[in-house]
């Protein structure tokens, strides 16, 4: 062939196999159901903020875009939906993209969004759980739903503009449009089901038969171990024990709606930035796996064993075995309903030489009512202490337990000191729930009398000028910690109150570079849970962590005891706070104590 009949040959043909992925008459015709009730289901968008489904049931409608990156229908029909939006702006109407794609992970979807300007929250569907509920098969399909009663009012394209490989400069129906003002007026639009052309998703379970093969004793019961019996245990957190196949059988459809939703198991870091220790996230093939054995009836096949039964459901008392000090605190009565004020106890610490913390364990007496433990040290006069303290519940805390919180060990040849003298300030906080009831918890401290290299110290980075305005949904403010000397990083603890939604922690470091160290889209009030890093963060000299919070003081936050309300900084649950704690040691060489508060 000629050369110069080839190159324009060449373009012509990848031309045609890049439009060969929407050919409608190579696809399967799917079969939708338009009476479905579209379950709830929680994902994170491109940019990393996580969107629950029913949250918006406060919209007058929600619509979800199907979009693939590299799909030339999708990148043409960005104007069409932007358009749209335009049209309905400030009229109670939600849009979102969804990409249920394999081949697009969240870095490429942001550079696709950058490229040709897709400013909508594009939510990435990882398991493709949400395409299995909506039946999603190909992109370019906008979806109406009714937030009253989550149904489908349309689907189907934006317009009939775009074609495969054409398009003309004007639409002649608008479908998307008609069908968001049929249901402004409570009506239904004329055509509710249309045939659209897109590019076809590659679809990995598009068979539910294949659901019936996975296995409850091979496949699921060892999830169940791993993830969940942590909690799901006698003497566990959780509300109900997973003693064997029958309980997990008689819960599976419950089970199903929080793993959708993403509110189990309890783990709120962003998956796209670092790595942690007891991770209780589920990997997308466990997500999968959970759910599509609910989907197919939660069997359990003729003749498996029951690794549950068999399990020890018993939660150990000490985790890492009997402490060398136990700190039994007083009884605290708390009655049927009210605000308590905050309880103080304090206890000597009999030791007869300085010795060093090494860790700590908590074990609420009862957890129905306890909301939080902090422990501080009191130390004797004259003592210099290891940290300059704002506040001795905000920097320099011994031991803190909220629910999630962990069992901590320190760092080897690390410590925290506690001095001979010393006592224990013990802070609870208590919440009424209808009943009278008491608590009498227990603190457990390991120690070492032998000096350890370097201080394992914590400091709050917090702000406490909040004034959070009646319904705000997001309410933004910041906090930063500079660390004056090389430092090592080991855990964050996000702490904020009811109108909690979201905190970030990035460090800016000295040679201007920046880096996300942690992600709580997702933030949840019933679990104040630390993120210890698996790979110890190094902090060079003059580095600057900036902690960036979000609050909903909105009705649809159903925590919110008071949206009517401005919310300002204070101790109790229904004030606010923005602390991000950090558990840190400076290194070896470094010539004094100090820490820098700015």
């Amino acid at each position: 062939m000629n050369r110069l009949l080839k190159t324009p040959f060449l373009l012509f043909f990848g031309i045609c196999l890049l439009f060969t992925a929407c050919q409608s008459s190579d696809g399967p015709e799917v079969e939708v159901d338009m009476d479905l009730e579209v379950p709830n289901f929680g994902l994170h968008d491109h940019n990393g903020d996580f969107h629950t489904l029913y949250y918006y049931n406060d919209a007058k409608a929600v619509i979800l875009y199907v979009q693939q990156n590299a799909c030339p229908i999708n990148r043409n029909a960005v104007k069409d939906l932007k358009s749209v939006r335009r049209q309905f702006k400030d009229k109670g109407v939600k849009f979102f993209m969804v990409n249920s794609s394999v081949q697009d992970d969240r870095t490429a979807i942001q550079a696709e969004a950058k490229e040709f300007n897709m400013d909508f929250p594009i939510l990435k569907d990882e398991s493709q759980l949400v395409a299995e509920a909506l039946q999603l098969h190909r992109t370019n399909e906008a979806i109406v739903l009714d937030p009253e009663t989550w149904t489908i009012v349309y689907r189907g394209p934006i317009n009939d503009r775009i074609g495969y490989e054409s398009k003309r400069d004007d639409a002649d129906k608008h479908y998307l449009a008609d069908a968001i003002n049929a249901q402004l007026k409570g009506e239904l639009p004329e055509e509710t089901l249309v045939k659209g052309k897109g590019c076809l998703i590659k679809r990995l379970h598009d068979d539910p038969a294949q659901f019936a093969s996975i296995s409850y004793e091979h496949d699921v019961a060892p999830i169940l171990v791993d993830k969940c019996m942590k909690c799901h245990v006698e003497g566990g957190i959780a509300p109900w024990q997973m003693k064997n196949y029958e309980t997990v059988f008689g819960w599976s459809n419950m089970m199903r709606e929080v793993l959708r939703t993403k509110r189990m198991p309890p783990w709120h870091a962003d998956p796209h930035y670092g790595l942690w220790e007891q991770d209780l996230s589920l990997t997308t093939k466990e997500l999968q796996t959970l759910v599509h054995w609910i989907d197919a009836g939660a069997k359990k096949a003729e003749g498996e064993s029951d690794p549950l039964a068999a399990y020890d459901k018993t939660a150990p008392t000490w985790d890492n075995g009997e402490p060398d000090l136990k700190f039994t605190l007083k009884k605290e009565d708390i009655p049927a309903n009210g605000i308590v004020d905050y309880r103080y106890q304090e206890l000597e610490v009999d030791i007869d030489k300085d010795i060093w913390a090494t860790g700590f364990q908590v074990l609420p007496g009862n957890r129905e009512v306890l909301h939080h433990v902090l422990v501080s040290v009191i130390y004797p006069e004259g003592f210099t202490e290891p940290i300059d303290r704002n506040s001795p519940w905000l920097d320099g805390l011994l031991a803190a337990w909220a629910p999630g919180g962990e069992t901590e060990v320190f760092p080897a040849n690390t410590g925290r000191v506690i001095p001979k003298g010393s006592k224990l300030h013990f802070q609870m906080h208590y919440t009424t729930n209808g009943k009278a009831q008491s608590d009498q918890s227990t603190v457990g401290l390991y120690y070492t009398d032998k000096k350890p290299d370097n201080e394992y110290l914590m400091v709050g980075a917090f702000n406490t000028n909040l004034q959070i305005p009646p319904g705000e949904e997001n309410y933004e403010n910041k906090a930063k910690q500079l660390f004056e000397h090389d430092a090592t990083l080991y855990a964050i603890f996000p702490h904020m109150h009811f109108r909690g939604k979201a905190m970030k922690f990035t460090a800016l470091y000295p040679d201007g570079s920046k880096e996300v160290l942690l992600n709580v889209p997702n933030y949840s009030f019933n679990w104040q849970r630390g993120y210890l890093f698996e790979t110890p963060k190094k902090l060079p000299a003059r580095t600057v962590v900036y902690v960036d919070a979000v609050f909903d003081n909105s009705k649809q936050n159903s925590f919110n005891p008071a949206p009517e309300k401005t919310v300002y900084w204070g101790d109790f649950s229904f004030d606010e706070m923005l602390i991000g704690y950090m558990s840190f040691e400076y290194d070896k060489d470094r010539k004094d104590g100090s820490l820098s508060m700015k």
